[in-house]
């Protein structure tokens, strides 16, 4: 046949209409062969896809389609994360209903993810905003609610008075919104949480048993849940102090009560009792209190603000010294919500403590020294000393570990009393807080609940679900329209029939991806789940994402599944089996004009040429030069984004994903480049030219790998890169499986244009057909496209999406030589590869006619030839 260029304008759209006529990855839930889930981490519908969206998919397809190949019924389906805040924003912005934004934006989503020839179920596709699933999530809430797992209490939340609305946080900068730019003020709102504290225990416990998840991954969600053992403790009140404070005593949770005799200071929270009771006569301790609040209750936003505190005038006694009082701050570096509101400040054992005391000029006491340490001559600069080691300027304690030194002060305060009370008890402490769901909001899920004024807070009976979102808001006033709209917020109570109010907040859009996995197993159910057929396909066999929900989404997920056991949804208790986190597509930056003024350049408005062994870019527009600035993630605000229907037009979907899999291993970030990309779509090329140009003969035989002769080193090499590849696709190292196809098709193109030019016998043929066929199905996970086009243009029946995928021959992968270093008096001179079984004689005879030993003999005999069987050669010369 006449060799043409590949054409994936003709190719791709033609090959994607015959796998959805064919409703080729649809998925039987009955079929009999053993399962295989696979799930990428669906996609917020923000407008269009992004190079990130290209490899993220491109990943998950190569598994599904590999998985399908080996023979398994695989499930891969997709869906959108639809619901938050920035449909809502859009509304505002430009008079849109988020709705209609939503919707459009999956629509174009949609079609961009088709053109990329994603082996996808299409038929199990849905929206979190969907009618039908917010139902479901609304059914799952009221059973969640019933077996005790939710609840409603009042909760301190970060408020925007310009919005109106309450701010993750996340979203307080600086002490300001993020988008009003407004002071943000701390407000006590009755919110409704999930328990996932019930499951602290259980959630920390069962990491351990996710070992094909990374072990990053594992120690971030352990540092998250944050199990600590440690001591209460009850620092009694100065004598002076207890009017004052309104109290006896304050309650610290340590976990570090060894270091007792290092403390200078205790710190309580600007909403502890005792803070709040000074407050009501003491106008500055008042208004320290509303600066501590207006800062933000993230611990980021604590570990990075200024270490502030106001002393109290209040004192504490020592527990291990009642005659030794320590002074009462008010710290903005402590939270009600941890602990108990309250720390003692170790200075020289913690860095924050000893920032603060050098600020306050409180007293620094080494308590801990290294275990190699002199205790005479120990100080603390600078940096708090927080390893272990051993015990000094503590008294008893002193030479003690900082274990045994932990268990004696358990012991000594377990057994004192302070009133009719141990001064101290043992205690499991966890830095997990239940997850507060409400969100002021319109666009989210709404929460089932009616308030009456009777009967208190009424469950909506499930035969009433869903409870609808109204189409008919308006966002031209700040907040949430749901509490504006009168026809839809009052009801009647369905308990008693008084005039009553629906619940208005919205639920976190972190619920809607908490469970989307077991839905999509059957999306057509009235249930929220087919609890035999979810059991069936959970856990999720491959799972792969961003590094950044390493935490969030895939905690409350762990906690969803267990919740959803608990309500008999489903019988599993983990979601994901396998967690693959992939890197991110980066991008060089470029800039017009000077320095940080400058405004950024897209690269498709430049040109860069190689300037005097430099690289220079330049505006496409007028000539001008412009600055080429650092790699950094794809973002529309550096404008240093490709957009993929670019270069799928350009190039074809088969390039983009080529390149994006093959350029660096998947967990790191892939460097996107034209001359990367170029070069991904040169080897598309030359695999349909070596292929096309060599049909007309290889499709007079039949497929058979050689056993001797000529042709075994074609088969040889064919079968070995199978195995070796198969290897790669299972442990998802995809840049080395393009490395090894690569190698297969540089030895495979002189033979194959031997075959094309009519140089070929008949055995070599039936290698070549062989090796081609095992070529386009490896390569068939990658660019299904490009693999279809060969495999048809072979004469081969039906789709490589259905083909099994091929079996290596044993006998052709058995390493039947062995490559030996040659020593010369001590020094590697050569190498010899040999049959792995030949003699000492046979070798002998091999290594002396090597050149570099012919040379280093210069026409003499060898002193002595030392063979250390399939290990080494020494030459003595």
């Amino acid at each position: 046949m006449a060799s043409e260029r590949y054409n994936p304008r003709d190719a791709e759209p033609r090959w994607q209409q015959t796998w959805s006529e064919g409703k080729t990855f649809e998925t039987d839930n009955s079929d009999p062969r053993d399962k295989y889930y696979v799930l990428e981490m669906f996609p917020y519908p923000s407008g269009r896809i992004h190079m990130g969206h290209v490899r993220n998919y491109a990943m998950g397809d190569v598994v599904a389609r590999y998985k399908r190949a080996r023979g398994f019924n695989v499930l891969h389906p997709m869906g959108w994360d639809a619901f938050g805040m920035p449909a809502e924003n859009a509304a505002m912005q430009n008079k849109v209903h988020p709705k209609d934004w939503t919707y459009q934006n999956i629509a174009t989503m949609r079609t961009q993810l088709k053109s990329l020839g994603l082996s996808l179920d299409w038929s199990r596709e849905f929206a979190t905003c969907d009618v039908e699933y917010y139902h479901r999530q609304q059914y799952l809430f009221l059973d969640m609610m019933e077996k005790g797992l939710v609840y409603r209490k009042q909760s301190k939340v970060n408020w925007d008075p310009v919005d109106q609305t309450v701010l993750a946080n996340e979203q307080v900068i600086d002490g300001r919104g993020w988008r009003s730019g407004a002071l943000v003020e701390q407000r006590e709102l009755t919110q409704w949480f999930f328990k996932i504290t019930d499951f602290a225990e259980d959630l920390l416990e069962a990491l351990d048993g996710l070992d094909q998840w990374p072990e990053k991954v594992r120690l971030m969600q352990k540092n998250w849940i944050g199990r600590s053992e440690g001591l209460t403790i009850r620092w009694e009140l100065g004598d002076e102090s207890r009017a004052k404070a309104e109290c006896n005593e304050i309650e610290v949770y340590t976990t570090r009560p060894d270091t007792l005799f290092g403390a200078s200071f205790l710190a309580i929270s600007a909403d502890h009792p005792v803070a709040k009771a000074l407050s009501v006569d003491n106008p500055q301790i008042a208004e320290f209190c509303e600066e501590c609040r207006r800062q933000g209750t993230s611990l980021a936003a604590l570990e990075t603000a200024e270490k502030k505190g106001l002393a109290t005038g209040l004192t504490v006694k020592h527990p291990l010294d009642p005659a030794w009082e320590l002074p009462v701050y008010i710290a903005n570096f402590v939270l009600m919500d941890y602990g108990t509101g309250a720390i003692f400040g170790c200075p020289s054992g913690d860095q924050r403590d000893l920032d603060f005391a050098r600020k306050y000029d409180l007293p620094v006491v080494p308590v801990v020294m290294p275990a190699d340490g002199d205790a005479t001559s120990f100080t603390v600069g600078d940096d708090a000393y927080v390893g272990d080691g051993v015990m000094i300027n503590s008294r008893f304690l002193d030479g003690l570990s900082t274990d045994d030194a932990f268990d004696q002060v358990a012991t000594l305060l377990s057994d004192q009393q302070l009133g009719n009370a141990p001064q101290a008890s043992r205690k499991v402490n966890f830095r997990l807080r239940d997850w507060g769901i409400s969100r002021q909001r319109y666009w989210g899920c709404p929460i089932p609940v009616i308030h009456c004024e009777v009967c208190g807070v009424v469950p909506v009976p499930k035969k009433d679900l869903p409870v609808r979102l109204p189409d008919d808001v308006t966002f031209d006033v700040p907040g949430n329209p749901l509490d504006r709209h009168a026809t839809w917020r009052h009801v009647s109570c369905p308990q008693c029939g008084s005039d009553a109010r629906r619940e208005t907040d919205t639920m976190d859009t972190f619920v809607d991806s908490s469970w989307y996995y077991a839905r999509f197993t059957a999306p057509w159910e009235d249930a929220p789940t087919n609890p035999a057929i979810a059991n069936h396909w959970l856990p999720v066999d491959q799972y792969i994402g961003g590094i950044e929900h390493a935490i969030l989404h895939l905690l409350y997920s762990r906690f969803f599944t267990r919740a959803m056991r608990e309500t008999g949804h489903v019988g599993v208790s983990e979601p994901f089996k396998g967690l693959f986190t992939q890197g991110m597509v980066v991008h060089e930056t470029y800039r017009q004009g000077s320095g940080q003024t400058g405004q950024w350049v897209a690269p498709a408005e430049i040109r860069v040429e190689d300037v005097d062994g430099g690289r220079k870019a330049y505006l496409l527009s007028t000539g001008e030069e412009v600055a080429i600035g650092s790699i950094e993630k794809m973002s529309k605000s550096k404008k240093n984004v490709v957009d993929p229907d670019d270069i799928i037009a350009s190039y074809g979907a088969d390039t983009a994903r080529f390149f994006v899999l093959s350029d660096s291993p998947p967990d790191r970030d892939v460097i996107w480049s034209e001359a990367g990309v170029e070069g991904a779509h040169r080897f598309v090329q030359r695999v349909w030219r070596l292929v096309s140009e060599a049909v007309p003969a290889l499709r007079a035989v039949s497929a058979k790998p050689a056993t001797q002769g000529p042709a075994l080193a074609i088969s040889q090499a064919t079968h070995k890169t199978l195995q070796a590849v198969q290897g790669d696709y299972d442990k998802l190292a995809f840049n080395k499986a393009v490395a090894r196809i690569y190698e297969l098709v540089n030895t495979l193109a002189s033979p194959l244009t031997q075959a094309a030019s009519g140089e070929a016998d008949e055995t070599q043929l039936k290698a070549l057909r062989n090796a081609v066929e095992i070529l386009i199905q490896l390569v068939a996970p990658m660019t299904p496209h490009l693999a279809e086009e060969c495999w048809m243009a072979l004469g081969n029946p039906g789709i490589v999406a259905e083909a099994a995928w091929p079996v290596f021959d044993a006998a052709l992968v058995a390493d039947n030589e062995v490559t030996l270093p040659v020593q010369i008096n001590g020094k590697k001179r050569a190498e010899l590869t040999i049959a792995r079984d030949a003699d000492q004689n046979a070798v002998q005879q091999a290594v002396l006619q090597l050149e570099a030993v012919q040379s280093a003999l210069a026409g003499g005999q060898p002193k002595k030839i030392i063979i250390v069987p399939q290990r080494i050669i020494n030459i003595v010369v």
